[in-house]
């Protein structure tokens, strides 16, 4: 085994703790001693190496280092999942089914509108895939902080236009940029107010919000909405059917949605109560429509086996009635009542209703 060489400090050291342990073994009553705690006996710095994290300390310690260091601005939203959105797609559910008598008696066909899944991202990545000309509305959710922004594409406004003046229903029109016509601006105003008091009457439901109109723009950098770094929860609805397949975004800040994310909740789970007792009412009514074979035994009089086989027409079985005859729904008794008759027919008319045995 080859020699090591020891650190100058360290050997004082070691001489120092040698020469008080001799000291001790020669003494006649040695006193108890306790060890020096690091406190009490601190190392001094000479003898304490430096570390120094060499260049190979990923090779050599199996260490890795991440280059691509990414900032963070604190009180910035960072992305998160729409779990605790819910009520917000079930709104969208229920948004789509509302728009649709809105969108149809312009667009003179049945129009299929659905929700899609809520997208939480930036603003600016959400303004980098816009195109440079679309039907943007801003509205003010009042007292909520915060907004609401439709967007809506202008080739559908304009499809919309060529068909409400006789085109054929479907009609896709590819329109280029520029300011609206009079007739879009007429179609547009006339949508969108349709499409704000649904959005306000859902919104109610939640909690109380006035829908205020903020700005018109036709650009989406010119829209004064949001930070470009904030979070958006964009909300859109695919249309198809008797259109042109094209989209319509509803855009929420995130940040407004925050506060009230209990509330959202909230309602959803008064509608799963509320579905539930409607499916419980619906299902107890279906149930009472169902029609059951119902039957009533006069007598049951027992036979030898050879009498059985030896009946002919013309025997005679007896039987004994009893004084009230059951009603039978399967092997269960419902009803127990008295053989008569009514308008020339034998009936039953019911004396006690459930098993009269019990």
């Amino acid at each position: 085994m080859s020699d090591i060489p020891l650190d100058p400090a360290l050997a004082a050291l070691f001489d120092e703790i040698a020469q008080v342990q001799a000291g001790e073994a020669g003494a006649e009553t040695p006193a108890p001693t306790e060890a020096p705690s690091p406190t009490e006996a601190p190392l001094p710095a000479e003898a304490i190496p430096a570390i120094e994290v060499s260049a190979d300390a990923e090779t050599t310690l199996g260490i890795t280092f991440d280059e691509e260091v990414q900032p963070f601005a604190f009180g910035q939203e960072g992305p998160r999942s729409a779990e605790r959105l819910t009520g917000l797609e079930r709104m969208g559910e229920k948004l789509a089914r509302a728009f649709r008598p809105a969108v149809e008696p312009i667009a003179r066909a049945r129009v299929a509108i659905h929700p899609e899944a809520l997208d939480i991202r930036t603003y600016q990545s959400w303004q980098d895939e816009q195109p440079d000309f679309s039907a943007l509305t801003l509205y003010r959710l009042r007292p909520l902080r915060g907004g609401m922004l439709i967007q809506i594409d202008a080739n559908f406004i304009a499809s919309l236009v060529e068909i409400f003046y006789g085109g054929a229903p479907g009609a896709s029109v590819n329109r280029k940029p520029g300011d609206f016509t009079a007739s879009e601006e007429l179609l547009l105003n006339r949508l969108l107010e349709k499409m704000s008091a649904i959005l306000a009457s859902h919104w109610n439901e939640v909690t109380p919000v006035e829908l205020v109109l903020g700005s018109r723009e036709t650009n989406v950098a010119h829209l004064p909405f949001l930070r470009g770094e904030e979070m958006v929860v964009v909300q859109k609805f695919v249309l198809s059917g008797g259109v042109a397949p094209t989209s319509i975004s509803i855009l929420y800040p995130l940040a407004m949605l925050r506060p009230i994310e209990e509330k959202l909740e909230a309602r959803v789970h008064d509608e799963d109560r509320s579905a539930s007792d409607d499916w419980r009412w619906r299902l107890a009514q279906a149930l009472m429509q169902v029609s059951l074979p119902v039957r009533s035994v006069l007598a049951r009089p027992e036979i030898s086996v050879a009498e059985l086989l030896a009946l002919k027409p013309g025997d005679v079985i007896p039987i004994t009635l009893p004084p009230r005859t059951p009603l039978l729904a399967g092997a269960r008794r419902i009803a127990d009542g008295v053989i008569g008759e009514q308008d020339g027919r034998a009936a039953l008319m019911i004396e006690k209703v459930g098993d009269a045995s019990a």
